[in-house]
């Protein structure tokens, strides 16, 4: 017990007085999880309309196997990338390994199925009620997919929040490619494993209410988009 108040007590004066190593963890994170948000927004998103869309053979199976990737061990896609970018690697050449870049891509990689299936699922709906206005329009496959999306922005910017929470917790990928190396590629989570495990429970506190503080406010905005596009439908 003692532990734990001389931690929160250290975790609130570091909060209080905007410690520069939490600040700088912080910005770092926010950093590599809203550039991998971006970049697998503009993949997951266009994917994901396009299978909602388009019928061709084995569109079924590649849907499955986006659902199925939804719930692929991060410690995974960890263990791929470092292979990939690894020396020995096909990609080793560029030196991304244990670099921002390197975190991004694995978490572009995690995010990409969540969003692509969410996606998916809400322009198949929408589809639905304009396929045939679309058809008689004589609207391009282009032009199909930029309606889509605009009618269904929001809760697609529901997906984009989605992504960036599954993004902001994640830590055994994000560990393995970016080695926690400190003022380069510690962020908010594996920061706080090592905290923990120095047993500085100060900053590790102070990093996991940041953490805990971003996870509440993207719940919250998923909740208000939720709630205003059921009142966009009444």
């Amino acid at each position: 017990m003692q532990d734990l108040r001389e931690g929160l007590i250290n975790a609130f004066w570091l909060l209080a007085t905007f410690d520069s190593d939490l600040v700088e963890i912080t910005l770092r994170s926010l950093q590599v999880t809203i550039t991998a948000l971006m970049v697998a927004s503009v993949i997951a998103m266009p994917l994901g309309t396009f299978l909602a869309i388009k019928r061709f053979r084995y569109r079924r199976l590649i849907v499955a196997v986006l659902n199925a990737l939804m719930g692929l061990p991060p410690v995974v896609v960890g263990l791929i990338v470092y292979i990939l970018l690894s020396r020995s690697g096909p990609f080793g050449v560029f030196g991304l390994l244990f670099s921002p870049t390197a975190m991004i891509i694995a978490q572009v990689i995690i995010m990409v199925p969540l969003i692509a299936s969410i996606t998916h699922q809400t322009i198949r709906e929408i589809w639905s009620e304009y396929r045939d206005l679309m058809i008689s329009l004589g609207a391009s496959k282009v032009q199909r997919i930029q309606a889509l999306l605009w009618d269904g922005r929001r809760p697609l910017l529901t997906a984009s929040l989605a992504g960036f929470g599954r993004g902001i917790g994640e830590v055994g990928a994000i560990m393995i490619v970016g080695g926690n190396i400190d003022h380069a590629t510690r962020v908010l989570t594996t920061a706080i494993a090592l905290e923990t495990g120095r047993g500085d429970f100060g900053l590790a506190l102070g990093l996991g209410f940041i953490l805990i503080l971003l996870a509440i406010i993207v719940n919250f905005a998923i909740h208000m988009f939720a709630q205003t596009e059921r009142q966009s439908l009444w």
